[in-house]
């Protein structure tokens, strides 16, 4: 069973490489790996040694704490997660539940890649706008709905 640590590592690890739009394989030919090493390490099925991570910063152009931020608490705890736990997780059983961490899911990070590749400041800016104005009228239709529901 994976360490937390190291799940959480590992989801930060393809969480950047997604955001910076490289395949595993690219990732892997940085470091001399094959690309399923890659998988295991994002995973967390492998641990990650302190001179790989080092590599890892380096091409992922990061510092090493980038790895260990925004730790959840079970791995704080350094608890094992348990087998049912795990099925809830993201598609590389994170420690991010996919709903509560959108900056987890693969669709949040290829927007992110998508819109800064995007090169007019002014049409990014209009396409952020429209975002976050379809959001807000899609959270407010939601809201709605829940109020009529109510007794």
């Amino acid at each position: 069973m994976a360490h937390p640590v190291d799940s959480h590592v590992g989801a930060r690890v393809r969480q950047r490489r997604t955001m910076l739009g490289m395949k595993q394989f690219k990732l892997g030919d940085a470091v001399n790996l094959s690309f399923q090493q890659i998988q295991k390490y994002e995973q967390g099925s492998n641990r990650v040694s302190s001179s790989r991570l080092f590599e890892f910063a380096k091409i992922l152009r990061v510092p090493v704490s980038y790895f260990f931020e925004e730790m959840p608490a079970n791995a704080l705890a350094g608890r094992p997660m348990s087998g049912r736990a795990r099925k809830d997780f993201g598609e590389a059983a994170t420690p991010f539940e996919q709903d509560k961490d959108p900056m987890a899911k693969r669709e949040t990070l290829e927007l992110v890649h998508a819109y800064y590749k995007v090169r007019q400041a002014r049409v990014r800016k209009r396409i952020f706008e429209m975002v976050k104005a379809v959001g807000a009228a899609s959270h407010a239709e939601a809201l709605a709905g829940r109020k009529r529901r109510e007794p």
